[in-house]
């Protein structure tokens, strides 16, 4: 499988680096880049419709996933954040229809992290129900709704993986812990892109994936507003 293929040939000096496109139009822009795969922001996806994150409601999203993928001829993963209430089969189900051959699942809801052997149930039977092809990628919310102890970020990771995860992504985890989760999670760790560190850097921290959440949409959206606020006499 190309995507996977993309995840075991990623190292810290040259890691996986996945633009997250909002709709098929800035998904082209990417791809006609020359990016090897993207990966969708629920943040972004959710804005490009007129919901707030976390608002959009499951058919919206899975449509807007569905014309992502359509657009462009290179892998695409979906965040379907935590998968909005649906049982494990229909989420995988819904997910596939759409073309995706990755998604993030989130270990929170509303703002609260969710019990960690319950998610690892919830990642075994979305695995079982997707088939091996799937790549999985199990966010660890400990930094964003947690407390940010590494250690329950490190066995939260380790669970989810025994449960059938190909990767793991601590999101919002700062630069200086990503040594120690990338020498305690034997897997592709995802780390979120900021203005503080490149990616260059986030690999040589030990990320082999990177990932940008909405912050692409935002970059462009402000040169929106720039461009908008010129036109008005």
């Amino acid at each position: 499988m190309t995507f996977r293929a993309l995840h075991h040939r990623a190292t810290t000096d040259t890691p996986l680096i996945l633009p997250g496109p909002w709709d098929a139009a800035s998904a082209r822009v990417f791809a006609d880049a020359g990016f090897a795969a993207l990966a969708t922001p629920s943040a972004g996806v959710s804005a490009s419709l007129g919901h707030d994150d976390g608002d959009t409601p499951p058919d919206e999203m899975f449509a807007a996933v569905a014309r992502i993928v359509r657009a462009v001829d290179i892998p695409v993963s979906a965040d379907i954040e935590s998968g909005y209430g649906l049982a494990p089969a229909e989420l995988a189900e819904r997910l596939l229809e759409t073309g995706a051959v990755g998604c993030n699942l989130e270990d929170s809801a509303h703002g609260r992290l969710l019990d960690p052997a319950y998610q690892a149930d919830r990642l075994a039977a979305v695995r079982q129900a997707a088939g091996p092809e799937l790549f999985l990628n199990a966010r660890v919310d400990t930094f964003v709704h947690g407390s940010g102890d590494v250690d329950d970020a490190i066995a939260r990771a380790r669970l989810y993986l025994e449960a059938g995860a190909d990767g793991i992504y601590p999101i919002t985890a700062p630069a200086d812990v990503l040594p120690r989760l990338a020498t305690a999670i034997k897997a592709p760790l995802n780390a979120l892109a900021s203005k503080d560190h490149s990616p260059a850097e986030l690999g040589r921290l030990g990320a082999t994936r990177i990932t940008f959440g909405p912050g692409l949409l935002r970059e462009t959206m402000a040169h929106t507003r720039h461009l908008a606020e010129t036109l008005l006499p």
